[in-house]
């Protein structure tokens, strides 16, 4: 099972957060596109831009942020955090 835990930020609060849950086999890069993908659907945003510091600290800490610079469109909160929580 792999889960992915995505929230939004916005002033040190977290506005709203949901948790992805993936059972297909398939590779781990494949299942975070996925499961980003899924997470923008149900939030109603763009998909993010991954830059270099972006995928940096995923593949570092399992965890990254969203920021504005990541967005082409404005966003109306601080960042989109995702973190893996379990991987099979």
């Amino acid at each position: 099972m792999f889960r992915m835990w995505a929230k939004i930020w916005k002033g040190n609060r977290m506005l709203r957060d949901m948790v992805v849950c993936r059972a297909e086999a398939d590779t781990r890069t494949h299942k975070v596109f996925a499961a980003l993908e899924e997470v923008c659907l149900s939030f109603d945003l763009s998909r993010p831009i991954w830059l270099d510091s972006t995928i940096a600290n995923f593949k570092k800490h399992d965890r990254t942020r969203f920021t504005q610079d990541n967005f082409i469109d404005t966003i109306d909160f601080d960042f989109l955090e995702i973190h893996i929580i379990e991987e099979d």
